[in-house]
């Protein structure tokens, strides 16, 4: 009897320790760059290393061809993946490509966009379709309406114009517009987000799930005058997405304040645990910013 215990004990243990390897098993994500108009060189360094650090993910870095090369052999095996991060902002990739990303987010694969990524395939349509709002790259008033928030709700205006624009670069304050999101649950209503690009003026076809912070963009900042929509989440086919347009990098790792800020990390950490699995796990961190003081993570950790 004591035989047949002892391997019984072994067994459970053993049980036991594969639970536990698998609980903690990191979800597998690529990170997609290598051309931005922003300094991608350490912008996806900065996002691989976000994200690890929390040890929920493991991301491969695909690095596109240079600007102007052909890009016919630039292909992700997007099957390895529940995970899409987009730090990509330059030239049209091929349509087989365009053409397997999108059967990866129709599938249900995970995608967050990120900053200037939401710049990126203007004449895209089901791309611009997944992002809901882009700027630049020639965007006006067919690419579709501004949206703004005001009388708690978001509002439509389609009149002409340009999309995509911003002020100076200074720090403001994020209003939660979900706290029931898995996302948003537990954050502050409000926190001020460390010295960034606040986008404005936005412009495209909307299709917004959840919108879960806007930021007033300040005419004394060269802002807007309006409330602007900066993090919300889509579903695009069985996929979900997360678009932050936070996080404009600075000129190294270490003079990085947009990507350093802890509320900024945490909102990626946490839309990135929902774009992959529906749920959010983690819990509030201890510095999370207030509405009064930004808090930075220069060594892009988690707090513990």
């Amino acid at each position: 009897m004591k035989t047949i215990r002892y391997f019984l004990l072994m067994g459970a243990l053993l049980l036991s320790a594969v639970s536990c390897i698998n609980a903690r098993k990191p979800i597998r994500g690529v990170i997609i760059t290598g051309q931005n108009n922003h300094n991608w060189p350490v912008s996806h360094q900065a996002l691989k290393m976000t994200l690890e650090s929390s040890g929920l993910f493991s991301l491969d870095i695909a690095v596109s061809p240079k600007q102007g090369a052909d890009m016919k052999d630039f292909a992700v095996d997007f099957s390895k993946y529940k995970l899409v991060v987009l730090d990509y902002n330059g030239d049209n990739w091929s349509a087989d490509m365009n053409a397997a990303f999108m059967d990866f987010v129709r599938g249900g694969g995970g995608v967050v966009v990120y900053h200037a990524a939401d710049n990126a395939f203007t004449d895209w349509r089901e791309y611009n379709e997944m992002i809901a709002l882009g700027g630049w790259g020639g965007r006006n008033e067919a690419s579709g309406p501004y949206f703004y928030w005001k009388d708690g709700a978001l509002q439509a205006d389609n009149s002409p114009g340009n999309g995509g624009s911003h002020g100076n670069r200074h720090e403001f304050v994020l209003n939660c517009r979900a706290d029931s999101h898995p996302i948003t649950k537990g954050l502050p209503a409000r926190w001020k987000h460390a010295s960034d690009e606040l986008y404005d003026r936005m412009r495209g076809p909307g299709g917004i799930k959840d919108l879960l912070y806007t930021a007033y963009s300040s005419p004394e900042q060269r802002g807007s005058g309006r409330e602007e929509p900066l993090i919300f989440t889509l579903k695009h086919g069985k996929g979900r997405v997360f678009h932050i347009m936070l996080g404009h990098c600075g000129e190294s790792l270490t003079d990085n304040p947009a990507m350093q800020c802890a509320g900024f990390q945490t909102l990626l950490l946490r839309g990135a645990e929902w774009c992959a699995t529906g749920k959010v796990k983690q819990p509030v961190p201890k510095d999370f910013p207030t509405e009064d003081k930004v808090s930075l993570r220069p060594n892009y950790r988690p707090t513990r």
